[in-house]
Parts: structure tokens; C-alpha cells; sequence
């Protein structure tokens, strides 16, 4: 996983700043600031203001590691990204991992993701 989680991270980190940009990862999710912003609970001017505090950090992490546990999964970054997006888990009554994340439960997907990976599915 260390390269295509260094290869998705490289994507969305500020170069020479050492860490995620708000813009850098709305670019590679392909979606608005606005988008972001409600998906991960922070306001639009926090996202720019304060792009490095451990909060934004924080709640960018955790949508780098799911697309970044994702794109391990099928091989490729924009698959992953479609997948977080826009498919729906079984599971979760339909809802994506996208939807999952903005209700607080990233960790849910996470675990989805590790059972996925062990060969449990369902």
C-alpha cells in the first residue's frame, strides 16, 4: 500500500509544505471546495485559512486513507476515486463511502474496506 499511498498522497499534499491541501484534494476528488467542505464538516474559509491545523488534517486524512486503501484495493487512483464517490456499499443502505464519511462514519469504511480486502463480502 506504501506507493499507491505515497502516489495518492504526493497528489494531494502541498509541495514543500508537507501537508494536504484543501485544494489539491478537491481537484483529485473532482468536486467543488463547497462539496468538501460539507463532506468534511468544515467550514469553506477554514479549509482556507487554516489548510494545515490538525482539525482540516485530520478530516482530509482520513478521506486520503480511504481513497488511498481504495485505489491499493483495484489498482488505480481514479477508479478509487469514482468508487468513493459514487458506488454504493452493501451494508450501509446504499449510501457511499462519500455519504459515509460526511454522516461521521469513516472509520465504518475503513473496516468495510478491511473486511473487502480479507474476503468477507457483504
Amino acid at each position: 500500500m506504501d506507493g499507491l499511498l505515497s502516489d495518492f498522497l504526493s497528489t494531494v499534499t502541498e509541495p514543500r509544505k508537507g501537508f494536504i491541501s484543501p485544494q489539491r484534494m478537491s481537484q483529485a476528488l473532482r468536486m467543488p471546495i463547497s462539496d468538501l467542505s460539507r463532506v468534511t464538516h468544515l467550514h469553506r474559509n477554514t479549509l482556507a485559512v487554516k489548510p494545515d491545523s490538525p482539525k482540516v488534517q485530520d478530516q482530509l486524512g482520513r478521506i486520503a486513507r480511504i481513497v488511498a486503501t481504495a485505489a491499493e484495493m483495484t489498482g488505480d487512483t481514479g477508479q478509487a476515486i469514482v468508487w468513493f464517490r459514487h458506488q454504493p456499499l452493501s451494508g450501509f443502505d446504499g449510501r457511499t463511502a462519500q455519504e459515509l464519511v460526511e454522516a461521521g462514519h469513516a472509520d465504518a469504511v475503513l473496516a468495510h474496506l478491511d473486511m473487502l480486502r480479507d474476503g468477507v463480502y457483504g
